[in-house]
């Protein structure tokens, strides 16, 4: 999996004109899961999201996670994260997982997040969303989990 977190003041996302999901601060996840994920994959990435120390503390100094200021999370499925534009003009996404897999593995990650206690929303997966963001800071972090190879 390749997640782009994203330290947000709000975020939403917009399907056919109806907002399906919004939060004030908290992460924004863009989410691109590949073909050769598992849900160890997603469990390593859950807990590395909810400890990740991205947010100031009273210091100003970035030493404080998304479960410790009780913020709020938004999930978006985004396969184009598995682009591989390494040969030609066009890029090529054959990593990424087929729907048959990403879908419930996307709805496992949205689970496990959830269950943290922190508010959770997320876009449709496969539909056609408008997101947007107030990027705080910004602060912007690509991580990928173990099973990706580059």
């Amino acid at each position: 999996m390749k997640i782009v977190v994203q330290r947000v003041s709000e975020a939403a996302v917009k399907v056919e004109g109806k907002t399906v999901g919004e939060i004030k601060t908290g992460l924004m996840l863009l989410i691109g899961i590949d073909e050769q994920d598992t849900h160890s994959d997603a469990d390593y990435l859950v807990k590395k999201i909810l400890a990740m120390r991205i947010f100031s503390d009273s210091e100003g100094k970035m030493n404080l996670s998304v479960s410790d200021i009780k913020g709020e999370i938004l999930c978006i499925s985004q396969f184009t994260l598995l682009a591989d534009c390494r040969k030609g003009n066009r890029p090529s996404f054959i990593k990424a997982a087929s729907p048959k897999k990403a879908i419930p593995l996307f709805e496992y990650f949205k689970e496990e997040i959830a269950k943290s206690g922190l508010k959770t929303e997320s876009g449709i997966f496969g539909a056609d969303m408008k997101v947007s963001l107030k990027n705080d800071g910004p602060v912007t972090i690509v991580i990928d989990s173990p099973s990706v190879k580059n």
